[in-house]
């Protein structure tokens, strides 16, 4: 969810007011929640938590904040929480894949088919847009923190589809199935990512002008802010 991949491979930053940093951090909690109840409470043992625990870090969550997510992974009048994903297209002729953490699927399809219909989309069905996307594991590493070459040893030994540099960082991209593997590898050289998740990418991208990724950017604001919806994917080539 605080990926940079969102939007075409750039996530479009704004100033996060308290109400917006509430809803980030209310999203992060149910998925370390699930997380944590789906696997061991031990983040070194599950692999998923330990991602969702980074993530939350990379957001500034209070260490208070993270434990208690954790914890009401014990409570069995905890809601039971499903991942579902759900398809749709926007105006310029732009796809969408949208990824919800929810425990009413009913309520999470009819606000996200409103939010589309009322921007000049619409809700597709299952498998109306995923073949214009691939499934993958993102790492991102600031290249101050390991040598090209090292990594590129480590990531191939590892399983890792392909190394890229963007700008100062290594971008390493992995198999879906292989993502905690090679994270879990790399993890024994580099403390830190930048960044670490599971998405969906576009193998072609919709190049947008100056008005129409202002709209696209709308859209994208109001799909985040539905309480279900953990992250959105779009093969919108956005103009910042």
């Amino acid at each position: 969810m605080a990926g940079h991949s969102h939007w075409a491979g750039i996530k479009h930053k704004k100033g996060r007011a308290d109400k917006e940093r509430s809803k980030i951090f209310s999203k992060l909690s149910r998925e370390i929640t699930v997380a944590a109840k789906l696997g061991d409470k031990d983040p070194d043992m599950n692999p998923r938590l330990r991602t969702a625990i980074q993530a939350a870090k990379a957001a500034n969550m209070p260490k208070d904040n993270i434990s208690r997510a954790i914890s009401k992974s014990e409570g069995s009048s905890e809601k039971n929480f499903e991942n579902l994903r759900y398809e749709g297209f926007g105006p310029f002729n732009t796809a969408f894949i949208i990824e919800t953490l929810t425990d009413n699927k009913n309520r999470s399809a009819s606000s996200i088919r409103t939010a589309l219909q009322k921007n000049g989309g619409r809700l597709g069905e299952s498998g109306s847009t995923s073949h214009m996307f691939f499934n993958c594991g993102v790492i991102h590493i600031e290249k101050s923190k390991i040598k090209e070459e090292e990594l590129f040893e480590i990531a191939t030994n590892a399983g890792a589809k392909d190394l890229k540099q963007v700008n100062n960082i290594h971008e390493i991209i992995t198999e879906k199935e292989d993502f905690y593997k090679i994270k879990s590898k790399l993890e024994q050289k580099i403390e830190k990512f930048l960044y670490s998740q599971i998405e969906w990418r576009a193998l072609n991208y919709v190049k947008l002008n100056n008005e129409q990724s202002k709209k696209m950017i709308e859209i994208f604001s109001i799909l985040e802010e539905l309480d279900d919806v953990q992250n959105v994917y779009s093969n919108a080539s956005i103009i910042n």
